[in-house]
């Protein structure tokens, strides 16, 4: 019998040769809480969130998010400051503040931008690293997948499209001049909430659908600002110079949003002759078809798992 050492104990031919062993092969189970499909749901949510602000990524990465939200509430900051640090005897006679339905055209490029931004980078990128294949391979059903996705992008979304008109309903409180009692500000807080949320809905649903087809953020991004600019454009040709009714303007994603806003504050819409109904039936239009683009692309998408 040799006495000779076991492989594993046989010094090597070199004694510069580094040695490694195997010290323990044995396997541990995972023993923390099991949240199914709710807890998936919630940490989807979570990661894309932190994604699409910046969180826990470079500094170039929270540079565009935080620069776009926080333009959109640098007016309403101003017009606080200048109504609440600025006596009114000294205020220029002619100054006003801008309605709710007025704001948005003082943030409209920084809400666009922002919307652009948003949706690829929470969608896209799953499916060009391959983390979709992983996450559809935890209880995560495609639908549900999709849903927490839509979660998020709505959740970052609603930032701008809600967090600036509360500032300008403070403002408004500051100079006195409506809305009045707790009843008025009731009312503008609950018509804010309900605009905001509608917007967030409308740009929420168009950028996953832009951005399903495709696993390029920038081919996502630049489709979705064509897609704005230039059917807002093709549409605003066709009432001007071919006749069409002023409320095929509902369709157009840079003006018939936002008058929609003005129609839910009770103020005259800036798109002459557009009555309220045709604007929730040209924002549902918009939302409709961009859900419905996302759920068939993603039901039709293979994925290796």
């Amino acid at each position: 019998m040799s006495d000779a050492p076991p492989p594993d104990l046989a010094k090597p031919s070199d004694p510069a040769e580094p040695r490694a062993r195997i010290l323990d092969r044995g396997y541990r189970p995972y023993r923390g809480p099991r949240t199914g499909v709710r807890g998936s749901v919630v940490t989807v949510w979570r990661q894309s969130v932190q994604r699409a602000l910046g969180i826990r990524r470079s500094v170039w990465a929270k540079v565009l998010p935080l620069a776009a939200v926080g333009i959109s509430y640098v007016p309403a900051i101003v017009f606080i400051g200048i109504v609440a640090l600025i006596p009114e005897e000294n205020l220029d006679a002619g100054f006003e503040l801008p309605s709710f339905g007025e704001y948005f055209p003082f943030i409209q490029a920084a809400v666009l931008l922002f919307v652009s931004f948003v949706s690829p980078e929470i969608l896209c990128t799953d499916r060009r690293t391959g983390m979709l294949g992983i996450y559809l391979a935890s209880p995560l059903s495609r639908d549900s997948y999709v849903g927490s996705k839509a979660a998020a992008a709505f959740s970052v979304i609603s930032l701008i499209t809600i967090g600036p008109p509360l500032l300008m309903l403070v403002a408004y409180v500051l100079q006195g001049v409506g809305p009045d009692g707790p009843a008025g500000v009731a009312g503008s807080f609950v018509r804010i909430l309900v605009s905001g949320v509608l917007l967030a809905l409308l740009y929420t649903a168009v950028g996953l659908g832009v951005s399903s087809l495709t696993d390029r953020k920038a081919f996502a991004t630049a489709a979705l600002l064509l897609l704005m600019v230039v059917v807002s454009s093709f549409i605003a040709i066709l009432v001007d110079e071919a006749g069409l009714p002023a409320e095929l303007q509902s369709l157009s994603l840079l003006t018939g949003p936002f008058a929609l806003v003005e129609l839910i504050h009770g103020e005259t819409a800036s798109i002459e002759g557009l009555g309220l109904p045709a604007a929730l039936v040209g924002l549902g239009a918009w939302t409709l078809a961009g859900f419905a683009v996302t759920r068939v692309r993603y039901q039709t998408l293979q994925v290796t798992r």
